[in-house]
């Protein structure tokens, strides 16, 4: 056993979120789990540390007592703080196993592509000076007071047992309690209690349906350009997928082939253009699905965000004939990060669709349930509601001045809502070559060609919900540059 200090230089991480005691923890901790402080050494003493590091003494004090409490750290009488020599018991040779190195042609297992479509934004996306990436929201807006209040309240010994044991297949009841009266009530759609399941967002919805009908073995209809995380859910789950062309009315019911069992649509706001199917639209695929005898799986994804007092009707809402399958999230709404969406439909498909769900993960985190159920019952959901949406107006009409004003030379698509633009480029536009130089100048932007069957590279999308307001019109600026060198090279 040795007595001599360590002497390792230590550094705080660096961009960490954490308080200064958890990130000596960190850093320390991290040390000990890849051996670059072996068991049994001794750690600086606070004072020494403290000065390493810029810190107060009783900083790194609290994190040592934390450590200690871990089981990662003891403290001897007299001597100082050591690495506990009994974190390596569970390598008893004393030496690092040896790990062969493979080169990729060497894998025992050849996989083939599967013909998803990833979602390719930059981890560091926050770093870009002109985010204009959909599908992410202004972290200034959140209500960060009440959700800390609600889980505060959620920890509570009174409200523990609601998440605390093991919830098997069911959902929370406060949640789908405050789901149906808030959220599903304001857009028409009235369910009992077993008609409705909360999922991880929309896209575990989608998987859970195209996992419940695959054994059907009959093709899913999606509108193209669509969401590829639909196309990537019923192509996972073994169903075959047809395109269905879209216009300024949405979906073109028409278009759609024979044979069908499910539809898939977003009428709200077209994904990705943006554009609201119009209420004639509705009545046709309605009808439709009953006459053709397939099913609707209605996306209804930022009906929220509707700036000019034309809030259409959800097609569930109108469905006199059990034939809508109703998708909703909080993700554009409350934050991405929380993961919870639900859908509503016939209790025979709910009640099958909860059984699929059991099999990939029983169900969604109850505590997160019970924390989202008091973030409405509190109101803090209706009050973060109207906050956003007047922020959004405001973005989504200086966006709009700004793609007028620098942006004429592109076509773009008539919406009335939403949190981005759709644009596109005459016949020979490469979006995706455009994307790679506006990069390189701090700009982001979603290419279009992910959301089309046939590879259509004329597209590309600006979501604003991320970028300040003062910031969209200098970043509208720096794309028309690059877009006129594009069109320049025609």
């Amino acid at each position: 056993m040795t007595n001599r200090t360590a002497q390792t230089k230590f550094s705080l991480p660096q961009n960490s979120n954490l308080g200064l005691r958890d990130q000596i923890c960190e850093m320390v901790s991290a040390a000990i789990t890849t051996r670059v402080l072996s068991p049994d050494k001794r750690l600086p003493s606070c004072r020494e540390m403290a000065e390493q590091l810029g810190v107060s003494r009783n900083t790194v004090f609290a994190a040592y007592g934390r450590l200690i409490d871990l089981g990662l750290v003891v403290a001897r009488d007299r001597s100082g703080y050591y690495v506990n020599p009994l974190v390596d018991q569970t390598n008893r040779t004393g030496t690092d196993p040896i790990v062969p190195i493979r080169s990729s042609s060497e894998s025992p297992v050849q996989f083939e592509s599967l013909g998803l479509v990833p979602v390719e934004n930059p981890l560091n996306w926050t770093s870009f000076p002109y985010p204009f990436i959909y599908n992410q929201i202004d972290p200034e807006l959140f209500p960060v007071d009440g959700w800390r209040e609600c889980t505060r309240l959620a920890l509570s010994t009174t409200q523990m047992p609601a998440w605390r044991d093991d919830s098997v297949e069911s959902d929370s009841q406060q949640l789908a309690q405050q789901l149906r009266q808030r959220l599903l009530s304001s857009r028409g759609i009235y369910a009992n209690e077993d008609e409705i399941l909360i999922t991880l967002g929309a896209q575990n919805a989608l998987f859970i349906i195209g996992a419940t009908f695959a054994h059907k073995n009959k093709p899913i209809a999606i509108e193209d350009p669509g969401f590829f995380g639909a196309r990537n859910a019923f192509n996972l789950t073994g169903n075959r997928i047809i395109g269905v062309p879209t216009d300024h009315d949405g979906l073109m019911v028409d278009a759609i082939p024979t044979g069908c069992q499910l539809v898939f649509t977003t009428p709200s706001h077209q994904f990705p253009t943006m554009v609201t199917m119009s209420q004639d639209r509705r009545k046709r695929l309605l009808k439709s699905a009953q006459t053709n005898n397939f099913l609707i799986i209605e996306d209804d994804y930022e009906a929220e965000m509707n700036y000019f007092n034309m809030h259409t009707q959800s097609l569930r809402s109108q469905d006199h004939n059990e034939r809508v399958i109703y998708i909703g999230s909080l993700s554009k709404t409350v934050s991405p990060g929380i993961r919870l969406g639900f859908m509503v439909a016939h209790r025979d498909i709910i009640k099958q669709a909860r059984i699929v769900r059991g099999v990939m993960m029983r169900h969604p985190p109850t505590i997160v349930q019970e924390v989202v159920a008091l973030f409405f019952k509190l109101g803090y959901y209706d009050s973060h509601i109207r906050n956003i949406e007047r922020r959004y107006k405001k973005r989504w009409h200086s966006m709009n001045d700004s793609i007028a004003k620098h942006l004429g030379m592109l076509h773009r698509t008539n919406s009335r809502g939403g949190t981005s633009f759709w644009l596109t480029g005459p016949p020979g536009f490469d979006a995706t070559e455009l994307s790679i130089r506006l990069r390189a100048k701090g700009v982001l932007i979603d290419v279009g060609e992910m959301y089309s069957l046939n590879g259509d590279n004329r597209s590309f999308r600006l979501g604003f919900a991320f970028v300040p307001l003062k910031k969209l019109d200098e970043g509208i600026r720096l794309i028309a540059e690059e877009v006129k060198v594009s069109l320049s090279k025609q």
